[in-house]
């Protein structure tokens, strides 16, 4: 049996939202060190919850999530933060960069946090930067950068702690389909590298760059399916980044 980095087991999470609304409902879900995997639905139905609870955004109300070795259900906000800025890596639809930070110091920010010294973090930085092709960008802050560029800091900021795991909620959601096939190419390219990555996402043409998707919808996984015909990045049909339910 392949080794596991996420085990989620019967996680039910609920909001009172004038009334009480069910975002997950017993859901389980194991991803194997290395996987690449698509967890695809409409909106609402429960997969950026699913994603938050991986993350240690949030915690179940019933249910157990583990992150390599870390119960991340039974920690305090404290210990998810941790976990948070060394085991996990995340790339937001939004980017979240602060504004008026460079892209050095935007992608070293969290290693400050896992208490790297300064020199290291630059040079890891912009290291990261190189690899996401933005060598020649460090000291722009995200105002002057384009969609496309503040989405390579985001991924560069997420791979930077060389975190075990890398969650990408939409992340070509806010770019262009030219820049979007380049977002989707840097994603394959972390997962060809060993990494374990988990995107979160509404179009099934992205989520076939993903070996496996998992499909959920009012809360419930629905079903599991291998990608038998993986999409490549390159693939260019009018909606393979940006296009809705096909």
């Amino acid at each position: 049996m392949a080794e596991s980095v996420v085990d989620v087991a019967d996680a039910t999470k609920t909001y009172e939202l004038g009334g009480t609304v069910t975002a997950l409902d017993g859901v389980s879900v194991a991803l194997e060190v290395g996987s690449y995997t698509a967890v695809m639905g409409p909106s609402g139905s429960g997969k950026s919850t699913l994603l938050n609870l991986i993350g240690g955004l949030d915690t179940p109300d019933e249910g157990s999530v583990v992150v390599g070795d870390n119960a991340v259900d039974t920690l305090g906000e404290q210990g998810r933060a941790q976990i948070r800025g060394t085991e996990i890596g995340f790339v937001f639809q939004t980017f979240n960069l602060m504004p008026r930070l460079t892209a050095v110091e935007n992608v070293a920010l969290p290693l400050v946090f896992d208490g790297w010294d300064q020199e290291r973090r630059v040079d890891r930085a912009q290291e990261v930067l190189d690899d996401v092709g933005l060598g020649d960008r460090y000291d722009h802050k995200p105002t002057e950068l384009s969609g496309g560029q503040r989405q390579r800091v985001a991924i560069a900021r997420a791979l930077a702690p060389e975190p075990s795991l890398v969650l990408a909620d939409e992340p070509t959601g806010n770019v262009d389909t030219e820049t979007g096939t380049a977002i989707m190419s840097l994603l394959a390219d972390i997962a060809d590298s060993g990494n374990t990555v988990l995107l979160v996402t509404h179009s099934r043409r992205v989520a076939e760059h993903a070996e496996r998707i998992i499909h959920i919808r009012d809360g419930q996984v629905q079903r599991r399916e291998d990608v038998t015909d993986r999409r490549t990045p390159g693939d260019r049909q009018p909606d393979a980044v940006l296009g809705g339910e096909s």
